[in-house]
């Protein structure tokens, strides 16, 4: 059976997949961000997953306004790097698992999520970005991975909640392939940010961090919250943190947080991230065991008889 252990979340900044590709990690700007994400890159090293089902939002470069599904999932054998105005990442395609995508395609659309099935898309930053940043400059990426584009560019967007039942089919969907597999559930987008307007460059670190707190210990909190919440808060791209709630219903509701980062800015954004994993079966505490009453020796029995006599002949006496 195959199973979802653990979920990921973190920005998909375009500007940091340039500075990697640049060859700028280590200038003082971007040292901190890249820092950051060293416990996580030994983290999935360590893991070794089969496969990652990565959820994202194309930038027009897969879709346009002409079509705009609300949730997309690429069943193609590989995935090429998009050219989004200059020219295509210099990083690996991306090699698919069909088999698998095909069956969560078919369990979420019997559990009524309208799936939009994609067998031929580039993919951009919002999806290669995070896989640098987990998986760094491979020749070709150790993971196979499955797109699940969102649509958080054009009103209406999802809500929360119907993105958090979207991480559970998925959930369902996954355990439910008879393939013995580790899969791994990336959330990407955020965190807070405006990129144009009167407000462009907003960034509200206390928003962030309290939605890194509900992400791990009350996500229902958060399932709830609409979308002008996000807009008033976390600015205009902010809504792209319901992509995070996909993630975060795949797994159990109670999780372990094993890593978390926080950083800004990063290209006018607030870079956050978080590795959340399913507490592993029987880690729980036995319970104590009860105590064993001893046996009654000899002269303890002798005791007991002689009490119980007495007892019986004072009875008697009280009676007569």
């Amino acid at each position: 059976m195959a199973r979802i252990t653990a979920g990921i979340a973190t920005s998909h900044i375009p500007a940091v997949g340039a500075a990697l590709d640049l060859g700028k990690t280590a200038e003082p700007y971007w040292a901190p961000v890249f820092k950051g994400y060293e416990f996580s890159k030994q983290w999935i090293a360590e893991k070794k997953p089969d496969v990652v089902v990565l959820v994202y939002n194309d930038h027009a470069s897969a879709f346009s306004l002409e079509i705009i599904p609300t949730f997309a999932i690429g069943c193609a054998e590989r995935f090429a790097p998009a050219d989004e105005g200059w020219g295509p990442r210099p990083v690996p395609d991306v090699e698919g698992h069909p088999e698998l995508a095909w069956h969560i395609a078919q369990s979420t659309i019997l559990d009524e999520f309208d799936m939009t099935i994609v067998n031929k898309m580039d993919v951009d930053h919002g999806l290669t970005v995070p896989l640098s940043l987990l998986f760094g400059q491979p020749q070709a990426w150790p993971v196979k991975v499955i797109p699940l584009a969102v649509n958080v560019v054009q009103y209406p967007p999802p809500t929360g909640n119907r993105c958090y039942n979207l991480g559970k089919a998925i959930r369902k969907a996954v355990e439910s392939y008879p393939e013995d597999l580790k899969v791994v559930i990336f959330g990407t987008g955020g965190m807070s940010h405006q990129i144009s307007g009167p407000r462009a460059g907003l960034i509200n670190s206390k928003f962030d961090h309290a939605f890194l707190d509900n992400m791990t210990k009350n996500p229902k909190k958060i399932v709830a919250m609409p979308h002008m919440e996000y807009m008033r808060e976390a600015g205009a791209e902010g809504v792209e943190m319901v992509m995070w709630l996909i993630m975060r219903g795949a797994l159990d509701e109670k999780v372990n947080e094993v890593y978390r980062f926080y950083t800004v800015p990063a290209s006018n954004t607030a870079v956050g991230h978080i590795i959340l994993e399913n507490p592993r079966k029987g880690s729980a505490r036995r319970p104590a065991k009860k105590p064993v009453a001893k046996k009654a020796t000899t002269k303890s029995k002798t005791k007991t008889k002689i009490k119980r006599a007495a007892a019986r002949a004072k009875v008697h006496r009280v009676r007569s």
